[in-house]
């Protein structure tokens, strides 16, 4: 009997077919299994799978294997171990216990891994060989030709869904959640709803991991490489473990589907569909999304590579230089001249502070001090160039003012030298200064470095000056100290007389920018 697969072109399809005479499954001459019932299951590019009841497998069957694999066709299959003339195989043969509907077929039925059966006596049947069937459609042409020119994952997210709709697949909703390398967010996620036809983008922090609405939910199950999950939510289906399936089901919806969008690096994105079509999705709507996901997973990675540069750039080299950066400035030597205020701010007695709190409690109070000094910088309209063992360099360009980058430098290292000194209230925290040294001039901001591994920063006098006056500050006892580029009529600083500093040729005019003249606590310069 000569077995022809239904035609599959243009659409995703599955076919279930029986198989007439006996058909027996081989392992060399061992006889595996051998029925008069064999089905035969047709599916778009996949070769012909012959399925035989359970009942007829004639190799001892071996409990039930901890490996289960999903389907958005044929639903979530478990698998056992089989002993074969001695011999026994892993996840040897698979069955559907409860498949979806298109599949219902082979409910009771099982098939075997390659390994397992080396030789499929058919009988009179003839099994063809697959039909590379061809989906292509104005889906299809659209990702292809149109969906690249989108500019954000919003609008791509949202003319995804309405393509979907114009292609005949029923959605209601559609979610993406991208993960990410952020520092702050795990990733993004972007919701489209059909009622309001506008797509909502959310950045869940790397808290999620803790929050049980994900701990038990279809994201978290994908992602973790443990499937797809499809539930029909009408009837009296089995609605599954996750809350959300109950919340979309109140909302109208009758079928769900997450499936894995992965990326190049192997990281498993997720695509979740909703459809609110009475009878739910068919095979071909869930065929062909399944299909174009490798284009999809792309578009999005796309834009995914493009804020993760951004993101790693502003957050090693801050939100200035990363735009910099990301717009070419990438080769030795590149960068401008500019006029800028330069703060060089460092966490005094770091050694006695290690020593005292222990090195977990000493990088957690280091922490605190760059966040503080981050902050308060960039509230001002600076940028931090970089974190230097325990001090932070920070740069406040003059751009077409340079009263006002004088005015904002020093308001910032009087930010944060106060809100130190409030923060003294606790023991761990008792000690806790800084030394910060002020210097404004035309300095070269850009790259300086080897020829494979550069360094974005500022180099000049004025750079050098802040950090000596820095140190200066410590020995004098205060907490802030500029040149007199810092002393205007509407700021009046204390003089400290010329100081000749290290590594400079010239004496250089040093002023306290202490809000008080009091010194701080005096340490020993060593201990710093």
């Amino acid at each position: 009997m000569n077995i022809a697969a239904r035609d599959m072109k243009h659409a995703y399809r599955i076919d279930i077919q029986p198989l007439s005479g006996t058909v027996t499954a081989f392992h060399g001459d061992v006889v595996v299994a051998q029925t008069d019932q064999a089905k035969v299951m047709f599916e778009t590019r996949l070769p012909p799978t012959v399925y035989f009841p359970k009942e007829d497998v004639q190799a001892e069957i071996i409990g039930d294997s901890e490996l289960q694999t999903f389907c958005p066709f044929k639903g979530t299959a478990s698998y056992c171990d089989l002993r074969v003339d001695g011999q026994i195989f892993k996840d040897a043969i698979w069955c559907y216990d409860d498949p979806l509907p298109e599949s219902e077929g082979i409910a009771g039925y099982v098939g075997f891994m390659p390994n397992v059966v080396t030789e499929l006596d058919t009988g009179d049947n003839v099994l063809p060989e697959p039909a590379d069937g061809n989906l292509t459609g104005p889906l299809v042409d659209w990702l292809l030709r149109e969906a690249p020119a989108i500019q954000t994952p919003e609008e791509l997210t949202r003319e995804l869904a309405l393509n979907f709709i114009a292609q005949g697949i029923s959605v209601s909703r559609i979610s993406i959640m991208i993960w990410s390398l952020h520092p702050l967010i795990i990733g993004r996620n972007f919701v489209w709803n059909k009622a309001s036809d506008e797509v909502n983008s959310y950045a869940p922090s790397w808290e999620i991991h803790d929050h049980p609405a994900f701990a038990n939910s279809p994201l978290r199950h994908v992602a973790s490489g443990l499937g797809g999950v499809r539930h029909r939510l009408v009837g009296n289906s089995d609605q599954g473990d996750f809350p959300i399936l109950q919340d979309l089901r109140k909302k109208g919806a009758t079928d769900y589907v997450a499936m894995p969008l992965p990326f190049s690096d192997g990281r498993k994105n997720v695509l979740t569909l909703t459809c609110d079509h009475p009878v739910g999705f068919t095979t071909e709507n869930l065929g062909l999304v399944f299909e174009c996901t490798p284009i999809i997973s792309r578009l999005f990675e796309v834009f995914t590579l493009k804020d993760n540069a951004q993101s790693l750039l502003e957050t090693y080299v801050g939100k200035r230089t990363g735009a910099r950066v990301l717009g070419g400035d990438i080769r030795r030597g590149d960068g401008d001249e500019i006029d800028a205020a330069i703060m060089f701010c460092d966490l005094r007695g770091s050694t006695r502070l290690e020593e005292e709190l222990g090195r977990r409690e000493y990088i957690d109070l280091l922490n605190q001090f760059f966040e503080t000094a981050s902050t308060m910088v960039q509230d001002n309209g600076g940028e931090v160039l970089k974190f230097i063992g325990d001090a932070v360099l920070a740069v406040f360009p003059a751009e077409r003012d340079g009263s006002r980058a004088r005015h904002n430098a020093l308001k910032t290292a009087r930010e944060i030298v106060g809100h130190l000194g409030a923060d003294r209230a606790g023991p761990e925290t008792l000690a806790m200064e800084c030394a910060i040294g002020l210097a404004y001039g035309r300095v070269m901001y850009g790259n300086v470095g080897s020829r494979e591994r550069l360094d974005f920063t500022v180099i000049g006098q004025a750079a050098n000056i802040a950090a000596r006056l820095g140190d200066f500050g410590k020995t004098c006892g205060h907490s802030i100290v500029t040149t007199s580029d810092f002393q205007t009529q509407d700021t009046q600083l204390l003089s400290l007389g010329d100081v000749a500093l290290h590594n400079v040729s010239r004496p250089v005019s040093a002023y306290s920018g202490d809000d008080t003249p009091e010194p701080f606590l005096q340490l020993d310069p060593a201990a710093t």
